[in-house]
């Protein structure tokens, strides 16, 4: 799970599928697609958003969809 990774650890995008069909759509648009690289940039504390790091630029995720995005560590 994408929530699961540590800061400046790497994973690659195995599945989108238990995200919400909004958010996945926001993702897709931003180039996070199956396969694709992401770098955790920051945890903000106290339950907020993960900022992540993908294709050069950095996207803030909510915690809950974070861990509902599968990766592959790298």
């Amino acid at each position: 799970m994408l929530g699961k990774l540590k800061v400046g650890e790497k994973g690659k995008v195995a599945d989108l599928s238990m995200v919400d069909r909004l958010v996945r759509r926001r993702l897709l648009d931003l180039g996070i697609t199956v396969g694709t690289e992401v770098c955790i940039k920051g945890i903000m504390p106290f339950g907020g958003p993960f900022m992540l790091e993908s294709h050069g630029q950095c996207v803030g995720i909510r915690r809950i969809e974070a861990l509902q995005i599968k990766v592959e560590r790298i």
